[in-house]
């Protein structure tokens, strides 16, 4: 393979790198975003600790959809459509939920709890979406991640089906949270970086041949 033949492949896979991580981490800033408009309902008083937990239901489907879709290392434009209207339909849940009669009450400690593991939600979320930009983050692993967040989502949903959050049931999530958690690092910190992202600090063209 000559140097131009080898240089059109470096920037032909750069870009299919890059149009991934802007598709998917704007997938996974959804997800962030979100978790947040929850967290903030709970503070506000507007959600109610069960309200939030059919909401965490929904977070927990959608990041489902995610690890189902790119666990093959892609993410086909049929697969970006249905994560899209399924996050409308979410959106559209936490706009329902956080304006209606329902209120909570924000000093309480079951929604103290609830606040304190949909916070970790965001935290967690946005260490993903910044591996999948940097690169340190390959399709395959985003999967796992989101496969982590979506058992961590649906144990908050399980905690607060009846509309109060435990203090054991609040340890189980977290303990949920602490594996999802140094799984993120460990992900982020291995040897496996997306292929795109790795070109970026290739050898230039000149050196190619060496």
């Amino acid at each position: 393979m000559n140097r131009k033949t080898c240089l059109a492949a470096a920037v032909a896979l750069a870009l299919c790198g890059g149009a991934y991580a802007q598709t998917t981490g704007s997938e996974v800033q959804r997800n962030v975003d979100q978790q947040q408009r929850i967290e903030q309902g709970l503070q506000a008083g507007q959600l109610s600790a069960g309200e939030a937990a059919r909401l965490e239901g929904g977070q927990a489907k959608i990041d489902r959809m995610q690890q189902n879709a790119l666990k093959d290392g892609a993410l086909s434009p049929g697969e970006k459509a249905r994560i899209q209207n399924a996050q409308n339909a979410q959106s559209r849940a936490i706009y329902d939920d956080r304006h209606n009669a329902v209120a909570g009450d924000p000093a309480s400690a079951s929604s103290q709890r609830m606040q304190a593991d949909v916070r970790r939600n965001v935290n967690q979320q946005a260490r993903i979406e910044q591996g999948v930009s940097t690169g340190a983050l390959t399709k395959k692993e985003t999967a796992k991640l989101e496969g982590g967040q979506a058992r961590v989502a649906h144990k908050e949903a399980v905690a607060g089906a009846d509309g109060h959050v435990g203090a054991g049931e609040q340890a189980r999530v977290q303990h949920s949270e602490n594996v999802q958690s140094a799984r993120v690092y460990n992900k982020k910190h291995n040897a496996k970086v997306r292929a795109g992202a790795a070109l970026q600090n290739a050898p230039g063209p000149a050196n190619m041949a060496a």
